[in-house]
């Protein structure tokens, strides 16, 4: 089990306010943020008897797959064995790897978020930058790419995909530098606030590595893909007939992967949002050129592979944790909803008008009790460029609205420990951290006005994280896997 604090400030965190409602929401974020750790799943994926390495978990098994939950490998007889992948909070996958292979394994090369510490031994690492890729993006994604080359028939190879991997993993198509990808990424997510798998329909056409190539070019070797995500809900926008059928034919954004989107629904969603004039000509090209050459593979390519499939974090899990939580601490959690996707913002109004009424009212809970949501929060920044995330915004926006309460307090945060851009875009701000998220309750605009920060000016140029920070209301979190937004408000009943 986990036993180390994710969250590294909580002194301060519950230090004014609403003390005993911010302790509560403290340890329920706390339980929800450690549910975001892959590497004891790993362990129970994976294990070694013997020269035996066996590798299977039912509970991390797509349900429709119908190839027998356990694969075993004689390790005398396997050839090299490789480790490749790109993701926030990859390398506590990949660590567990190493733990059980030992000198067994080959090597390898994993893309983690800017701001982790380096872990790995045997496996090689290259920090990225996340939300819009960098030329270090670039330079761990050709050292995957050197792998590939050196893979061949009876290796064994671990991909790992999850959040982040969109960005951290890139390589660009030829005539499209990086520059032209940091260009759309940053004018279609963070200027119009385009969710992702929006984004990713454009992203997958101008890479060499995203859905599904990665593992066409290591054909020759039996592929385990191991998803930081729920096996069974691979896009939580979307139906389908069983999870194994969703994660080879509507996946976006687990690049190990297949996608069935075409070159033509990259050119409609960039029609959709009105931004052909937007985008860098060389991507206009590569997109109407349409060279099959670069077209992802297809669920029918993909099955001739060897391969198998397995999802050890499911995205219920933070929330899971944390309404376990919230149970043992003797309140009642409501959800309100398990995937959540709107302009932060409107979203935190929204809740904390929920939450004055229950206040108020008793209705439609009586207090007290916790509601929580999941999900993807979104931030059209425009032409601002404050420091600041969709969590954060979320909170300072249901300040304005619960000003005055005794009773609510709310927090959210990423998962992963870094919610938004952060300072990724702003210079002279290198010792500012990038927080998780944060915790605000009726006080914060009283403390806010005694400090003299105007929160809606902020909100408008969405410079969230500053007045955060001089509240002592930032949440700053140890990085990890994401499992997306974790939002918690606690209406006491005294």
């Amino acid at each position: 089990m986990n036993t180390e604090m994710r969250i590294q400030n909580v002194d301060k965190l519950i230090s004014h306010g609403n003390l005993k409602g911010r302790r509560i929401v403290a340890e329920i974020l706390e339980a929800g943020l450690k549910a975001a750790d892959p590497y004891n799943n790993v362990r129970k994926l994976i294990r070694k008897e013997g020269n035996n390495l066996i590798i299977g978990c039912r509970e991390y098994q797509p349900k429709g797959d119908k190839q027998s939950t356990y694969v075993t490998f004689d390790l005398n007889k396997i050839g090299s064995i490789y480790v490749v992948g790109a993701a926030k909070g990859v390398q506590r996958a990949a660590k567990a790897i190493e733990d059980i292979l030992g000198d067994r394994l080959t090597g390898g090369h994993v893309i983690p978020k800017k701001g982790d510490q380096k872990i790995l031994k045997r496996i090689g690492v290259t920090f990225g930058a996340h939300p819009v890729p960098d030329a270090d993006c670039v330079k761990g994604s050709e050292k995957i790419y050197e792998i590939t080359q050196k893979v061949k028939k009876g290796d064994l190879v671990f991909t790992i995909s999850g959040n982040g991997g969109s960005s951290l993993l890139t390589l660009p198509a030829p005539g499209i530098s990086i520059e032209d990808v940091r260009e759309v990424t940053y004018k279609m997510q963070i200027e119009r606030g385009v969710p992702t798998q929006d984004l990713n329909t454009i992203r997958n056409h101008i890479d060499l590595l995203k859905v599904g190539r990665l593992s066409m070019l290591m054909k020759p070797a039996f592929q385990v893909h191991i998803l930081m995500w729920d096996a069974g809900d691979p896009l939580p926008t979307k139906m389908g007939s069983s999870s194994y059928d969703k994660l080879l034919t509507q996946n976006l954004w687990l690049h190990a992967l297949p996608d069935q989107s075409t070159f033509a629904d990259a050119v409609r969603v960039i029609d959709k949002w009105d931004a052909w004039n937007d985008i860098p000509p060389s991507i206009r090209r590569h997109l109407e050129t349409a060279d099959p050459r670069y077209e992802s593979p297809k669920r029918e390519d993909f099955e001739k592979l060897s391969f198998r499939i397995f999802g050890i974090l499911p995205r219920r899990g933070a929330l899971f944790e944390a309404k376990k939580k919230i149970e043992d601490l003797g309140y009642r959690p409501v959800v309100l909803t398990e995937w959540m996707q709107a302009e932060a913002k409107d979203a935190g109004r929204v809740v904390a008008q929920i939450a004055k009424n229950i206040e108020n009212t008793k209705s439609p809970f009586t207090p007290p009790c916790v509601l929580m949501s999941t999900g993807e929060l979104l931030v059209t920044v425009g032409e601002n460029n404050g420091i600041g995330g969709r969590n954060q915004e979320f909170l300072l926006s249901a300040a304005l609205e619960i000003v005055g309460s005794k009773k609510i307090v709310m927090g959210a945060v990423d998962t992963d420990g870094t919610d938004g851009p952060g300072t990724q875009f702003i210079k002279g701000h290198s010792k500012t951290p990038c927080l998780a998220g944060g915790i605000v309750d009726g006080y914060t605009m009283e403390s806010a006005s005694k400090k003299g920060i105007d929160i809606v000016d902020e909100i408008k140029r969405h410079n969230t994280t500053i007045p955060l920070l001089k509240l002592n209301d930032g949440v700053i979190a140890k990085q990890s896997v994401s499992l997306g937004d974790l939002a918690i408000t606690f209406i006491s009943d005294r």
